[in-house]
């Protein structure tokens, strides 16, 4: 190979790798547009600190949170802890997931919580494989650096990590006028836990109008019998006890 083909070669190699780079990278632009409507870092943390505050029958432990838009974009991710280290590493990614198929699977006029999901993905079930459409981007789930995640600049903002989780954690967002905005997940704690403290989240937000839903009150709450239902998690009492001081969801407020 010449000199100047050599240099061709490499320039073209340089060129394909950042653009490798590029796709992979986070677009506070595309995500600014997108999440415009949609909670901020500071907002998602302070609701989502709030929320684990209260009593939510898990093992009372540090939570991980995510908001996307209704395109599946990351909008914000936070933890509640101190430090990094104070929750679970991995909940940062199933938070994200979670917050994913709750906007997935929700509609202007009917919200699904990833805990309505868990019984009819089981074998024999309705929705038997759903868990293995829309698979988790492992590039943009691990990308660095580290010590950005949870921060305004973690790097899934303004990405699609994708990704379909079936237990609890997961919750639509919508506004007053019941437009569907995109969703929150959680995650952290025991799978009850986590949709106790996405509800309250939610909750905090002022983002829970939701229009109908498969669950327990004709919305998107958890249910431990019937035919949307997870299993209970740790202590069955307590946390049905939980499920009903949760706090009612809004009314749409009709546009004028």
């Amino acid at each position: 190979m010449t000199a100047p083909t050599r240099s061709v070669a490499l320039t073209i190699a340089a060129l394909l790798m950042s653009a490798s780079l590029t796709s992979h990278a986070a677009s506070p632009a595309a995500a600014s547009s997108e999440c415009v409507t949609l909670p901020t870092h500071a907002q998602l943390r302070d609701a989502l600190v709030a929320a684990r505050k209260a009593d939510n029958a898990g093992f009372n432990l540090d939570m991980w949170g995510a908001v996307v838009s209704r395109s599946g974009t990351v909008c914000a991710v936070a933890f509640t802890g101190k430090e990094l280290g104070d929750q679970w590493p991995g909940s940062r990614a199933i938070s994200a997931q979670k917050a994913y198929t709750a906007n997935a699977f929700s509609l202007p006029g009917l919200a699904l919580a990833t805990a309505n999901l868990y019984s009819a993905v089981q074998p024999g079930g309705s929705l038997f494989g759903l868990q293995e459409s829309n698979p988790v981007n492992a590039a943009v789930a691990m990308q660095g650096p580290v010590k950005t995640w949870g921060q305004p600049n973690d790097p899934l903002v303004g990405q699609r990590m994708g990704g379909i989780n079936v237990f609890g954690g997961g919750l639509a967002l919508y506004d007053r006028k019941g437009t569907l905005l995109g969703a929150v997940g959680v995650s952290g704690d025991s799978s009850c836990a986590d949709h106790a403290i996405a509800w309250r989240t939610r909750n905090n937000l002022k983002l829970d109008h939701v229009p109908g839903g498969v669950g327990p009150g004709g919305v998107d709450q958890i249910a431990y019998q019937g035919d949307w239902k997870q299993p209970h998690c740790i202590q069955a009492d307590q946390e049905d006890a939980v499920v009903r001081t949760l706090p009612a969801t809004r009314i749409k407020q009709m546009s004028r």
